[in-house]
């Protein structure tokens, strides 16, 4: 089932826990790809880290139009994929995927998402559970471009976010990623299914100097 823009029209936070364990899926010519939504990280117009602090511009214009519009926008040169939630401005960023394979996934799709996100060396396939490990990443391997989908709204015949029922019974919250020092870095604004936390962007359980209730914390879903 399709998430509702009612899903979107939500504080920011809420939003970007919810989504985790959500199914990505997106048709790149006539093949269906999908990932599952395993790290977000939330953005609001009042903190300095998010794009809308910096202003009103017709490329951020996604962010304060309706909750559940698509923002997408470069980074690093690659495609990376955001969605607009409750408040003028709030966004949440998908940050990490995982490949998810059901009874409607195609034969087709593995290799098709490992060509479009093909390894440095090409000779060797991009390791399947590490072809969404990141904002580009994801982007890449589902197909999805800014050109096609910055402020547009969902759709189900062609992109949609899916809810198949599967719900983390741990989520870790900590900082974001690539926040420089001194617009607001310190918020723990990024969530990750906890099960699913080595093929995230940035694992803090494998970081040994973070100390956990500190660096980190870890939420029971209830």
């Amino acid at each position: 089932m399709d998430l509702s823009s009612a899903f979107f029209d939500r504080d920011a936070l809420l939003v970007a826990k919810g989504l985790l364990g959500k199914v990505i899926r997106h048709r790149y010519e006539e093949t269906w790809l999908s990932a599952m939504i395993i790290e977000t990280e939330a953005y609001y117009k009042n903190e300095k880290g998010s794009h809308a602090s910096l202003g009103f511009t017709e490329k951020r214009k996604a962010l304060f139009m309706e909750p559940g519009t698509i923002y997408m926008y470069y980074a690093r040169g690659g495609d990376s994929l955001n969605v607009s939630c409750q408040g003028k401005g709030n966004a949440v960023l998908i940050k990490s995927c995982l490949v998810y394979c059901d009874e409607h996934t195609p034969s087709e799709m593995l290799p098709l998402m490992q060509a479009l996100n093909p390894q440095k060396n090409k000779n060797l396939p991009r390791p399947v559970d590490f072809l969404c490990s990141g904002q580009t990443l994801l982007c890449k391997s589902l197909g999805i471009k800014v050109s096609d989908w910055d402020q547009k709204c969902f759709d189900p015949e062609r992109f949609f976010i899916d809810d198949t029922g599967y719900r983390p019974r741990q989520i870790i919250q900590t900082t974001r990623l690539g926040i420089p020092q001194g617009r607001d870095e310190h918020l723990m604004y990024r969530f990750i299914d906890h099960e699913k936390a080595a093929y995230c962007t940035s694992n803090p359980l494998r970081k040994k100097k973070w100390v956990l209730g500190k660096d980190y914390h870890v939420l029971s879903v209830s």
